[in-house]
């Protein structure tokens, strides 16, 4: 695959002019085949008229040129996941052209269509398939003229590389490049093509090295911080000490007697500029502000109690049976709170964002999972029409979920507008932590039941503010409710800061509080949990997966705690079904965890690209570990004291696993599921369980650090 042009290389060479509408975009291209689909309309229109919603219609063009090279232009973006490679496969594959071939063009909004962000691990397994039925059509919509050049029925020919051929006879043959050569081909099929088997593969379900990781291991890849603009400027922003806080007065002397610096204010907004960026910081320093600050009493002790007299407005989610009747067969009751504190997204990227008015258009280099509602919130800020603001192709360092939102661009494009020099704004790990959509804090309350023979009778599950996503059991319990605490309607929110969707969203909380509460009924029922596990299962794939990650892990039966200290988890997240096995050691003198191995199965259908699931996985359970045993944000009310790496606890390197091993289950002719979230979602209750199996020690709330682990063995 060539090289993707980016254009911080070249940001005065954009290959389409920034003013055209999607229609002047068609005649621009000039000839060859152009395919415009959409994730919400099919089938797909080969150069006719557009959508009147193009917002809602319009997610990708595909076009094949009188070279014969392939160019995608789409609106998702890479941030470390692997679209970048992934859709090229399966677009190679369903076109019959060469990987190598195709030019991926990736968040341009002046040159991709519309859509709403890259996130909830959609790219593949909802904009994939969409991709490959476009192939589809524009190899057959080929083979149809290429039957007419040669003379030939479309039965009579075959396509590979871009070269179409006759079956029998391959002198006979006309590449896609001469077909679309002059031509602006506006073509409809009366038939929809039939996409490819696994069989037919060449690319899909290979294992492929990714088009960026040279230029992102030679240092090479552009980042929004990476650009450098003639005259930039470089930006810092006086911050409130708390979420709750309200500007008073403000002195800017000390900062405007600096050479060199500009000060700018714009109601509560003020912010420093300088040439240099240490210059910047130390005139922010300078910067006297005084601040009425009137916080909540609540702190990260408290924060639990306070969510559950808040979760006042409850949603069902799921129930069968009856709670009482299952309450009247249950011989062994058990009822526990398990709590998960705030967790930050702390991606290698701050959230940073370079921009510059050129011509009357507000350029945009952003750090950003959502490079079109980010346009649409510059326009609508700064009063200029959408078609003047223009967010560039860019990688993005890390997301997570925390990049869906755009404070930063927002702000850069502010000082833009009221200075006229190009600007670069990098928040500071303060400000990373500080204005993040935290993952909520969040209290899980299970009641749940077994008879004298082990069987669940009763299962009431209640979790207040993590969310709905995997809340739901799966497992065959006759008498169960499930139900999702938040506040009402029209009442303010519960939380001290903002908080969104953090990889997996709720799926960590709420598999943590499941899992566990698992295992405690199957200690108490004196059954190996696996066997208890399997034995309240009647979904195949679940069955599957724990029997072949028992397999590869090497489980043998025992009831817990064994004194092994092996743990077992599953879930299923972005339709992926994930089992999870680990073993760790705890040292009960200083109640280090660490975890020795883990072993991960996953059902995800096809796979695309099994070196990127599997990379993706094992990057899971490295993040997920930092969740699981030191991730958690201190604060008292809306003052956050947790504001970097001093003090927030990710994985380090000496906490990694010796051993980590993934598989994943051949089901090719599957639709493809999501790949970037599922493994992250057992951690925590793979570990806790782990911990109990080898000291009998139950820990209740995440992160399960060294204090919280000798805390629980105390009380054995």
């Amino acid at each position: 695959m060539k090289k993707n042009v980016y254009p911080g290389e070249n940001i005065n060479n954009d290959p389409i002019s920034r003013d055209l509408d999607r229609r002047d975009f068609l005649k621009r291209m000039g000839g060859g085949l152009l395919i415009t689909f959409s994730m919400s309309d099919y089938p797909l229109l080969f150069g006719g008229a557009f959508q009147e919603d193009e917002k809602t219609d319009m997610n990708a063009y595909l076009r094949i040129g009188q070279d014969g090279r392939v160019s995608l232009y789409t609106g998702k973006i890479e941030m470390g996941q692997g679209p970048i490679t992934s859709l090229g496969q399966m677009l190679a594959d369903e076109l019959d052209v060469h990987y190598d071939s195709i030019d991926m063009f990736m968040g341009d909004t002046d040159l991709c269509p519309w859509d709403e962000g890259t996130y909830g691990s959609l790219t593949t397994r909802v904009f994939g398939p969409l991709l490959r039925a476009a192939g589809a059509e524009a190899r057959a919509t080929l083979l149809q003229m290429a039957a007419e050049h040669l003379s030939l029925p479309v039965d009579q020919l075959e396509a590979r590389d871009g070269i179409v051929m006759a079956k029998e006879d391959h002198s006979k043959q006309v590449s896609y490049g001469t077909l679309t050569s002059g031509k602006e081909i506006v073509k409809r099929l009366e038939s929809k093509p039939v996409l490819k088997k696994p069989s037919e593969f060449r690319f899909m379900g290979k294992p492929m090295l990714r088009i960026d990781a040279r230029e992102k291991v030679t240092g090479a890849a552009k980042y929004a911080g990476d650009i450098k603009l003639p005259g930039m400027r470089y930006a810092r922003i006086l911050r409130p000490p708390s979420h709750f806080s309200r500007l008073i007065s403000v002195d800017t002397s000390a900062a405007e007697s600096m050479d060199g610096v500009e000060v700018v204010r714009d109601g509560d907004m003020v912010a420093v500029l300088h040439e240099l960026a240490d210059m910047a910081d130390i005139a922010i320093s300078r910067v006297k502000a005084e601040y009425e600050t009137k916080d909540p009493d609540v702190n990260d002790q408290s924060i639990f109690e306070h969510l559950v007299k808040h979760g006042t407005s409850k949603r069902v989610l799921d129930e069968g049976g009856d709670l009482e009747v299952g309450l009247q067969h249950s011989s062994h009751v058990f009822e526990r709170d398990y709590l998960d504190g705030y967790v930050a997204h702390a991606p290698i990227e701050n959230h940073t964002a370079t921009a510059m008015m050129e011509d009357g258009v507000m350029k945009i280099w952003a750090s950003t999972q959502t490079p079109y509602p980010a346009r649409e919130d510059v326009a609508e800020l700064l009063g200029m029409p959408e078609e003047k603001v223009h967010i560039m192709q860019i990688f993005v360092g890390g997301g997570f979920g925390g990049k869906i939102e755009n404070q930063q661009v927002l702000e850069v494009a502010r000082l833009v507008k009221l200075t006229g020099k190009p600007i670069q704004l990098v928040w500071t790990r303060r400000e990373e932590f500080f204005y993040d959509f935290l993952r909520p804090a969040a209290v899980v309350r299970i009641k749940s039941g077994i008879n004298d023979s082990g069987q669940i009778t009763l299962w009431d599950y209640d979790v207040f503010f993590a969310g709905s996503r995997g809340a739901r059991q799966y497992f065959d319990i006759p008498n169960h409710k499930t139900v999702s605490s938040d506040v009402g309607r029209g009442e303010p929110d519960a939380h001290m800061f903002y908080t969104g969707a953090w990889r997996a969203p709720a799926q960590n909380t709420n598999t943590f509080a499941r899992e566990s509460q698992i295992e405690i009924m199957a200690a108490a029922a004196g059954i190996d949990p696996l066997e208890f596990r399997l034995n309240h299962l009647k979904d195949a794939k679940y069955i599957n997966a724990l029997k072949m990650v028992a397999d590869k892990f090497g489980w043998t039966p025992a009831k817990g705690p064994s004194g092994r200290g092996y743990g077992i988890a599953c879930g299923r997240d972005t339709d992926t079904t994930v089992a999870m096995m680990a073993a760790v050691e705890v040292d009960k003198t200083t109640g280090h965890v660490q975890v020795k191995r883990v072993t991960v199965v996953q059902d995800m259908g096809l796979v695309v690209n099994p070196q990127g699931a599997t990379i993706q996985a094992e990057g899971c359970i490295n993040m997920g570990l930092g969740y699981a045993l030191g991730e958690d944000i201190r604060f008292e009310g809306g003052q956050m004291f947790t504001r970097n790496f001093d003090t927030y606890d990710i994985t380090r390197f000496s906490w990694t696993p010796e051993k980590i091993e993934v598989f994943l289950v051949d089901a090719q002719h599957e639709p493809p599921h999501g790949g970037g979230e599922p493994a992250i979602i057992c951690m925590g209750g793979v570990v806790a369980n782990a911990i109990f199996d080898a000291t009998g020690a139950r820990v209740y709330q995440m992160p399960m650090t060294p204090e919280r682990v000798l805390e629980a063995l105390a009380k054995i």
